[in-house]
């Protein structure tokens, strides 16, 4: 059966506009007292101090009931507020997973102790978390994984391990895709979610250094790590369904369209003084698409503010994001090429981003499922395969 698929127009109103003002003013108060710099590194950027001064101004669980710590704000408010900091390359990595996809996970799946827990401490900006779902050897194969979840007297026996974990030396808890039972014809029975304080025994997260020399992954090995069941979210063998409505959050925001934006508008400056055919279209292309983006991704918001699930627009948003987000570098090399860019000084903003962007690039293909696995998803809510 073909899905029902829409991205109505939604469009921002006064009250919309004013949330912007505010957020670009307190950012630009932030910047000129040294509390953050923008930078190649952009949203990426993991700064606890600066997660708790957002949260103190109520744009940390913004949508949240405000018995857990949030702020009862629309999805549509959130999303003005998301684009302004990440557009600014304000560094809100630190709270980013918790907030954008942890805590929805728990108001619609988890116990009420657990709610009370933990949403407070993520709303504050004092819990961080990261997705323990991938695994070596796995790929994008999400049903594949092998950690496994025991039963035992009063909880979990869990051993196994993850792989590509980001942040997860340096965060709080992470949310454990594990198998508790056999696999069916389907291979998405017998799976489960679990929430593991990363400071107890078992636990041992190994980092991953990438090409850059920088450390964001991780392996993260469980040895016999005992979970109570007091700890286990949702229902046990429902986790597939649970994940995937996790995705959701994980695919359509502006997180997968903003990732290379900051090399755009230092191209913009670069090439406004150019008598150049290629480099009006190259920056005119880059411009509608992120227009374009912009849209398809408020109209998700305005889909989930109604309590849709857009599972399918949101792959289409994130499918979409990751060409936009490879096309920036690559455009940006094509019209200022290596002949112009050897005359800049050293530290020019345009080179610092144009590096930074064009060696991460290639990874934004994988995040949040790679495009071939978006694209099946796409394909077969439409009833093509």
């Amino acid at each position: 059966m073909v899905g029902d698929f829409r991205l109505p127009p939604l469009k921002e109103g006064p009250e919309l506009t004013a949330l912007r003002v505010e957020v670009r003013t307190f950012l630009k108060q932030e910047a000129e007292a040294g509390r953050f710099m923008p930078s190649a590194l952009g949203w990426a950027a993991f700064d606890p101090a600066f997660s708790r001064r957002l949260a103190e101004r109520g744009w940390v669980g913004m949508t949240w009931p405000k018995a857990y710590g949030g702020h009862e704000r629309t999805p549509i408010e959130r999303h003005v507020v998301t684009e302004e900091l990440l557009s600014a390359g304000a560094p809100v990595r630190a709270h980013w997973v918790a907030d954008r996809q942890s805590g929805p996970l728990l108001l619609k799946f988890g116990t009420e102790e657990q709610r009370r827990r933990y949403l407070p401490e993520i709303a504050a900006g004092r819990r961080f978390f990261c997705i323990g779902m991938s695994e070596a050897d796995s790929g994008s194969d999400l049903a594949s994984i092998r950690t496994k979840a025991i039963q035992m007297d009063g909880g979990w026996c869990i051993n196994g391990a993850k792989i590509w974990t980001s942040n997860a030396h340096r965060v709080h808890t992470v949310i454990l895709f594990a198998r508790t039972g056999p696999a069916g014809e389907s291979r998405h029975e017998g799976v489960s979610q679990f929430l593991v304080d990363l400071d107890q025994p078992g636990i041992t997260v190994r980092p991953i250094v990438n090409m850059a020399g920088e450390h964001d992954f991780n392996e993260v090995v469980f040895d016999d790590v005992f979970v109570p069941d007091a700890q286990v979210v949702g229902r046990i063998g429902n986790g597939w369904n649970q994940v995937t409505s996790e995705l959701v959050y994980e695919r359509s925001g502006p997180d997968r369209w903003l990732s290379t934006y900051q090399l755009l508008p230092h191209l913009v400056d670069k090439t406004a003084a150019m008598d150049s055919q290629a480099a009006r279209q190259g920056v005119g292309r880059l411009v509608a698409h992120l227009w374009t983006m912009h849209h398809m991704s408020l109209s998700i918001a305005g889909l989930v503010a109604e309590g849709a699930h857009p599972q399918t627009e949101a792959a289409l948003v994130k499918e979409l994001g990751t060409q936009f987000e490879r096309e920036i570098p690559d455009i940006a090399r094509l019209l200022v090429p290596e002949s112009v860019r050897v005359g800049f000084p050293e530290g020019d903003p345009f080179e610092d981003a144009l590096r930074y962007t064009t060696l991460y690039a290639p990874a934004l293909t994988i995040r949040g499922g790679t495009v071939e696995i978006l694209r099946g998803i796409i394909a077969k809510s439409l009833g093509m395969r």
